[in-house]
């Protein structure tokens, strides 16, 4: 009797192996070319091989808008009503708004503790690379954001990817199709069977995802002198590492308490989608990986397709603990004293102002700069920053991820808890 044994595929041989392959080829390529050509043919690589992450990026991006409108509008039907909906998203905010006042205030903290912005020497600041950012705060205002939120056009607001706005449209066009009960069948039937169809598309274009990483990286070491960076900037980079360390720990702790063991399987699932991000510096890039793995890790279909976007707009915590910490640090090295209560007063104007930008490029920084004006800190600090602000990106970008996946996982449990206690 012969039997034969199905041999597990191998760690490397996985996506998530895949990905840390490129990487690490991509940084070994890009020092190479750093080391052996003139620094114009380098960056002349660097622009060329970033294609492939760009053209990784843009392929994600195709499919997020119809992602995020089929699977919300799903979503929102097959909650049943209002007062589900209602209940979800006041957990969702609340979760939200906890997590961004708990990473602003580690931001803060470590800044403050470890002051990598005193007596820093300011004579290298590039200031040429400035205005691409300071550009952008004039836009950054309440009432900017306010009419933001709302879309105009729902076509308009898919051909730019602006998931907020995606988002507004879909819960009201969800919440009127609940209402209709049957008659809106045929619809919400269509939509679920596109958002299937959507989903496939995103196992096709998830395999790119390692050239994609491997190009990001490659660009980013052949243009940038790793070793005079880490130099230079060993003590803001440091603290910041040990301020998103912490933040980690946090996230994580707090994900144990609400999943118990089942901590450890979330993070299995989202590991690629971790590490995809972390190489690509791009939130957007995981949506749809991370959408299908949080519904193999159990949460419903629903409070996905509920919760992931408003996330995306709502909960970047790896962004809002950076913020502070550039901020202060920007006032750190400039001299500018910030007393506790205007810190605090700083916390919760980034609070607001950060909310809804993630479709905004380099959002972290335009939020930095803006409110560096508001609290007369020399906007052209963003210039000390900047040359290792990828770095930090990658690292910022990753938690964000982590964040949402935990904010989704943890009210998906609730919500199945109560629909035990109901039964």
């Amino acid at each position: 009797m012969n039997t034969t044994t199905t041999k597990k595929p191998s760690f490397l041989s996985g996506l998530t192996g895949q990905i840390l392959i490129a990487m690490v080829l991509g940084a070994i390529l890009g020092v190479i070319i750093h080391n052996s050509v003139a620094a114009e043919s380098a960056q002349g690589f660097s622009t060329k091989i970033k294609m492939l992450a760009t053209i990784f990026i843009r392929l994600v991006q195709m499919i997020i808008a119809p992602l995020v409108f089929t699977t919300l509008v799903v979503g929102i039907a097959k909650l049943g009503d209002i007062k589900a909906v209602g209940r979800i998203g006041g957990r969702a905010l609340i979760w939200f708004f906890t997590a961004s006042f708990i990473s602003l205030l580690i931001g803060m903290f470590y800044v403050n503790i470890l002051e990598p912005g005193v007596g820093l020497n300011l004579s290298h600041v590039d200031m040429a690379s400035v205005s691409d950012v300071t550009g952008k705060t004039q836009s950054l205002s309440f009432e900017n954001f306010v009419e933001h939120i709302v879309p105009k056009s729902l076509f308009e607001a898919m051909a730019t990817n602006e998931i907020l706005q995606i988002v507004i449209f879909s819960i009201f066009f969800g919440l009127a199709a609940a209402s209709l009960g049957d008659h809106s069948k045929p619809i919400i039937d269509f939509l679920d069977r596109t958002s299937h169809v959507v989903l496939k598309m995103v196992n096709f274009v998830m395999k790119f995802a390692p050239i994609g990483v491997f190009g990001a990286i490659a660009g980013v070491f052949s243009v940038r002198d790793f070793q005079d960076l880490a130099l230079t900037y060993f003590k803001y980079f440091g603290s910041f590492l040990v301020g998103i360390t912490s933040l980690w720990g946090i996230l994580i702790l707090i994900g144990y308490i609400f999943l118990g063991k089942r901590i450890k399987t979330l993070l299995n699932h989202i590991m690629s989608p971790l590490i995809i991000a972390f190489g690509t510096t791009s939130s957007e890039a995981v949506f749809p990986k991370l959408t299908e793995e949080l519904e193999k890790f159990g949460v419903k279909d629903k409070i996905v397709s509920f919760m992931l976007p408003l996330g995306y707009s709502f909960n970047l915590d790896g962004s809002m603990m950076y913020m502070t910490f550039a901020a202060i640090f920007i006032a750190q090295a400039y001299g500018v004293h910030l007393d506790y209560l205007t810190q605090f007063t700083m916390l919760f104007v980034l609070m607001l102002t950060s909310k809804g930008i993630a479709g905004v490029p380099r959002a972290s920084l335009v939020v930095v700069a803006a409110t560096c004006g508001m609290f007369k800190i020399p906007v052209e600090g963003i210039a000390l920053i900047l040359p290792i602000d990828h770095f930090c990106d990658m690292f910022r970008t990753a938690t964000n991820v982590l964040g949402n996946a935990l904010a989704t996982s943890v009210v998906g449990q609730w919500e199945d808890n109560k629909e035990i206690e109901n039964e």
